[in-house]
């Protein structure tokens, strides 16, 4: 088994564990995490499609290791926005899902 092959079971196993993470948990906390375990998956498996590519006597393709590491920079930029996004809103409702009703806000309780 080459390292390239290793490293692409590797991705699958992460990018199948982050769709589990993403379809089986309800927090939306454990929802940011589980698309972040896809994202490595699927950053893996092209840096070892890359890999195999420059095994096979190709030259190692620059672009696609630049699109890796912007990649990398826009996940971890949408991870800290989306857990701001996630603290702010427990800071104003005290929870971290959204109410399928809105709370109300009335002067006057309900009858």
């Amino acid at each position: 088994m080459t390292g390239a092959t290793l490293h692409g079971l590797a991705a699958a196993i992460l990018i199948g564990l982050g769709v589990f993470g993403l379809i089986a948990h309800a927090s939306p906390l454990r929802k940011i995490l589980a698309f972040n375990i896809v994202g490595s998956g699927v950053f893996l498996l092209a840096g070892a499609l890359a890999r195999r590519g420059a095994e096979a006597g190709f030259g190692g393709d620059p672009v696609l290791h630049a699109i890796l590491i912007t990649g990398i920079v826009v996940a971890f930029s949408a991870t800290a926005m989306a857990t701001a996004m996630l603290l702010r809103l427990r800071s104003v409702t005290d929870r971290t899902t959204l109410a399928e009703t809105p709370p109300r806000h009335d002067a006057d309780p309900p009858a």
